[in-house]
């Protein structure tokens, strides 16, 4: 197997690469989202992570933004065929979340963790923000506690943030599902205090799997997964054990 294919290095990056691990985790981010926040997830040794790298941004800066979500996942799927030797794991977070889901329907993981992530046989309560004038965009931006304050602050960063974000919530918004069930079973977690994504929504994943389904809650907002990271992470590895 290839793991430094041109494919592979370009759609997923490997933090620490542990050959004797009995699992792969492919981390799928959130709007905006790069390799950076879970490049210092504290992985163990017997989980190999893979974060996925979407165009547009880091190393990809060059490349067109992708505004579809199934642009991502033609991507993804190509490029993770050749990682697929050993049983593994999705965890998408909010945008991630349906990327995740869908790259599941042409490759299906062991088990799916949804998280942070309303279920899309739900309609989304909240208005569409991605057509809004920068000054309502980065308002609008600032209710998903997500982006630290220096950043906002920071004109020239925004400059070159807005234009990712907007692909990246353009590609969620303009989502439309099938009525395609996944056979594997779906884990999907939420924060406590997450003003976007309700318990309902959560739990309407339920719908999307002919297998098992749990939902799983924890301290924080819709940002749960860095302000309650240990214990997410002990969540998923015991549920990958």
């Amino acid at each position: 197997m290839n793991l430094t294919s041109h494919d592979v290095d370009k759609w997923f990056v490997c933090r620490r690469s542990t050959p004797r691990a009995s699992f792969r985790l492919f981390i799928f981010p959130y709007a905006g989202g790069g390799l950076a926040p879970f490049g210092k997830w504290s992985i163990p040794s017997t989980i190999e992570a893979w974060i996925a790298h979407y165009p547009g941004r880091g190393s990809r800066y060059k490349e067109p933004l992708a505004n579809r979500i199934n642009t991502l996942v033609d991507g993804l799927t190509e490029a993770i065929q050749s990682l697929l030797d050993k049983p593994f794991a999705f965890f998408g977070h909010s945008l991630g979340g349906l990327v995740a889901f869908e790259l599941a329907k042409q490759k299906q993981p062991n088990i799916l963790f949804i998280s942070g992530c309303g279920a899309p046989s739900l309609p989304n309560p909240h208005p569409h923000i991605h057509r809004l004038p920068d000054p309502d965009f980065i308002e609008a931006l600032k209710k998903f506690n997500g982006i630290p304050d220096e950043v906002i602050a920071n004109p020239e960063m925004m400059s070159l943030f807005i234009p990712v974000l907007r692909a990246d919530f353009e590609a969620f918004e303009n989502y439309r599902p099938n009525s395609h069930r996944l056979d594997c079973p779906i884990v999907a977690l939420g924060g406590l205090d997450d003003p976007r994504v309700s318990r309902e929504q959560v739990e309407g994943w339920a719908l999307h799997t002919e297998n098992s389904f749990e939902s799983k809650y924890f301290a924080g907002n819709h940002f749960f997964i860095a302000t309650a990271n240990e214990a997410v992470l002990k969540f998923v590895e015991g549920k990958l054990r």
